[in-house]
C-alpha cells in the first residue's frame, strides 16, 4: 500500500462530517453514515498495521507552509497504535451513542455527531504526525472540535465548565506547547520525530529539564497535575463525550504525545543521562497517588471515574520516563488496556444513568440486580483498572512493575503498588454495594437494562478488556519492534 493513501485516513471522517451534516433531517441516514464512516475508517487504518509490523515506515508530505516546517504524515508503531484503537473504538463508540443519544432524547444530535467525526479526524491527524509542527495543528484542532462536544447542554453550568476545559487546554498548547517547539526547531532546525531524538548536543544539560517541562505541561490533555482540571469539569458532558475524552482521543491524545516527544525528540538514552530531567517522575508519581486519593472521596460517579482517569494516565508517563525497555512496552500497552477498561466503565455510567437517572455513588446499592449486564460490565472495567487478571490492566502493569524492577526505581514500585491498593478501596465498594448491598433507600428501583444499542457496546468494551488479557501479542510485538531500536 502506498503512503499516498495516508491522507485518506484523515479525510475519511471529515467527508463523513459533511455527509452526516446533510443528512441531519434523517436520523437513520445520519446515524447510519456515522457508523459506515468508522467501520469504513477502522478498516483502512487496520489494513497498515502489517506493513508497519513487518517495518515499514511510510511517509508524505503535504505541504510546507512555512520554510523547514511542514505538514507531513507517517505511521511507526506508536501512531499505529493509537490509530488503531481510536478508529476501532469509534465504532463501538458510536454504536452506544445511538442508543444513549435517542435514550434520552437529546437535543442537536446532528451537531454531536458531526463534531465527534471532526475529532476524530484530528486524533487521526495526531497518530500520523509526523513531525512536532503537524502534531501541534491536530492537538489544536482536537480541542476545538471537543469544545462544542462538552458544552453539549447548553445551561449555564454546563458552558462554565466547557470553558474550563477549552481554556485550560488552550492556554497551555498556546503558552507552553507552542514555545516548546519553537525553541526546539530554533536549537535543531528541524521538528521531525526521530529515532534517538534531536536535543542532544544542540540542548545544554539544564535546560533539558525547563524543556521537557513545557512540553510536558503544555500537552495539558495528558492531565499531569497541577493541569489536569479541565479533566473534571468535561464530565458535565453526554457519556458518549466522556467516553470520547478518556477512551478513544483526548486523553489518549495526551499520554501519546508526551510518550512520542521523550522517545522521538528528546531520545531515550539522552534523557536517562539527564539530572535535570528527572523531575517528571515525581511529578508523575504525586500525581498518580493524589488523584486516586481524591478519587476515593468523590460521591459522584462520573467524578470518580475522572480523577481515576488523571492517576491512570500518569501510569504512561512514568512508564515512559522509567526509560528502560520493558516499562516502554507497558506505557504503550496501558494506552491500550485503559481504553478498553475506562470506555467500559463510562459506558455503564451512561447505561445507569439512562435506565435509571442515577449518578450518585450512594444510589447504587443494589442496582447489580436490576442491571446484571451492566454493572457486570462494570466490574470488569473496575477490575482492569486495579489490575487483577484476567483483565487488561494487569498485563500493562506487569510490564510496567517489571521496567522499574529493571530500572531498580523504588519510587516507581512504590507508587504503582500503592496506587493499586488506593483503585481497591475506591472500586470493590462499589462492586460489593451494587451486588450485595440493600437496596438504597428512598430510591427508584422500578427499572430494568439501558437500550440495547447501548448493552451491545458494553458488551463488546467488557469482552475486549478480558480479551485483551489473552490476544495482546500483535501489539507486544509492534511496540518491542519500536524499543528494539532505541539505543537503550
Amino acid at each position: 500500500m502506498g503512503a499516498q493513501t495516508l491522507p485518506v485516513i484523515l479525510l475519511l471522517p471529515l467527508l463523513g462530517a459533511v455527509a452526516i451534516a446533510l443528512s441531519g433531517r434523517w436520523p437513520n441516514v445520519r446515524e447510519a453514515i456515522s457508523l459506515l464512516t468508522a467501520v469504513t475508517l477502522a478498516v483502512l487504518v487496520f489494513s497498515w498495521f502489517p506493513d508497519v509490523s513487518a517495518g515499514a515506515r511510510p511517509a508524505v508530505t503535504l505541504s510546507e507552509p512555512l520554510p523547514g516546517l511542514s505538514l507531513a504524515l507517517s505511521l511507526e508503531p506508536l501512531g499505529m497504535m493509537f490509530a488503531c484503537i481510536a478508529s476501532f473504538l469509534w465504532i463501538i463508540n458510536t454504536i452506544y451513542s445511538i442508543g444513549y443519544m435517542r435514550g434520552n432524547r437529546e437535543k442537536h444530535q446532528t451537531r454531536f455527531y458531526v463534531c465527534f467525526a471532526l475529532a476524530i479526524a484530528a486524533a487521526m491527524g495526531i497518530a500520523l504526525a509526523d513531525n512536532l509542527f503537524t502534531l501541534f495543528l491536530f492537538y489544536e484542532i482536537l480541542t476545538l472540535s471537543t469544545y462544542p462536544l462538552v458544552a453539549h447542554k447548553g445551561d449555564a453550568k454546563t458552558i462554565a465548565s466547557a470553558r474550563v476545559y477549552l481554556g485550560i487546554l488552550i492556554g497551555t498548547s498556546i503558552g507552553l506547547l507552542l514555545p516548546a517547539i519553537i525553541w526546539t526547531y530554533v536549537a535543531t532546525g528541524t521538528t521531525t520525530f526521530t529515532l534517538g531524538g534531536i536535543i542532544q548536543g544542540n540542548v545544554p544539560g539544564p535546560a533539558v529539564g525547563l524543556l521537557l517541562g513545557l512540553f510536558v505541561f503544555g500537552i495539558g490533555k495528558a492531565a499531569l497535575m497541577p493541569v489536569h482540571r479541565w479533566l473534571p469539569a468535561a464530565m458535565v458532558a453526554p457519556t458518549p463525550v466522556s467516553a470520547l475524552l478518556h477512551a478513544v482521543a483526548v486523553v489518549k491524545a495526551g499520554v501519546f504525545c508526551v510518550t512520542k516527544v521523550i522517545i522521538y525528540i528528546f531520545g531515550v538514552d539522552f534523557l536517562f543521562s539527564q539530572p535535570s530531567a528527572q523531575w517528571l517522575q515525581y511529578v508523575a508519581a504525586f500525581t498518580i497517588i493524589s488523584a486516586s486519593v481524591v478519587a476515593l472521596y468523590q460521591t459522584n460517579l462520573k467524578r470518580m471515574l475522572a480523577y481515576s482517569t488523571i492517576a491512570q494516565l500518569s501510569y504512561v508517563i512514568m512508564a515512559t520516563i522509567i526509560l528502560k525497555p520493558l516499562a516502554e512496552i507497558g506505557a504503550a500497552v496501558h494506552i491500550a488496556a485503559h481504553a478498553f477498561g475506562k470506555i467500559t466503565l463510562f459506558f455503564a455510567a451512561g447505561a445507569i444513568y439512562t435506565a435509571a437517572h442515577k449518578t450518585e455513588l450512594w444510589q447504587l446499592a443494589g442496582i447489580g440486580r436490576r442491571m446484571p449486564i451492566t454493572m457486570g460490565a462494570f466490574t470488569i472495567g473496575a477490575l482492569s483498572m486495579i489490575g487483577v487478571p484476567p483483565t487488561g490492566g494487569f498485563v500493562s502493569k506487569w510490564f510496567i512493575l517489571a521496567g522499574a524492577f529493571q530500572a531498580e526505581n523504588y519510587l516507581a514500585i512504590f507508587t504503582i503498588i500503592a496506587s493499586t491498593a488506593l483503585n481497591a478501596m475506591y472500586f470493590l465498594p462499589i462492586i460489593y454495594f451494587a451486588w450485595l448491598a440493600p437496596d438504597a433507600p428512598d430510591v427508584d428501583m422500578a427499572h430494568g437494562e439501558a437500550p440495547p444499542a447501548i448493552l451491545l457496546a458494553l458488551g463488546v468494551t467488557a469482552a475486549l478488556t478480558i480479551g485483551f488479557f489473552f490476544f495482546n501479542q500483535p501489539l507486544l510485538d509492534l511496540e518491542s519492534q519500536l524499543v528494539q531500536s532505541l539505543p537503550l
